[in-house]
């Protein structure tokens, strides 16, 4: 196994980007989620899938931006 610094380093760019990628495809996936369950009159289900996007795609900016 490398040594790796004491902070632990920076991820390399082709690896944050494929995460935050990865992130960008489930936050669409819970954003769907999210528009489903409104138009199926489910309001709760319609929150919690809204949020589950916004969280993912924050995480996804905070791993793409702070590395």
């Amino acid at each position: 196994m490398p040594d790796l610094p004491a902070g632990g380093g920076r991820r390399p760019l082709v690896e944050r980007v494929g995460m935050a990628a990865v992130a960008a495809f489930l936050a669409v996936l819970f954003g769907g989620v999210a528009a489903a369950a409104w138009l199926g009159g489910e309001v709760f289900l319609a929150a919690m899938g809204a949020i589950g996007c916004l969280m993912t795609l924050w995480v996804g900016a905070l791993t793409l931006f702070r590395g």
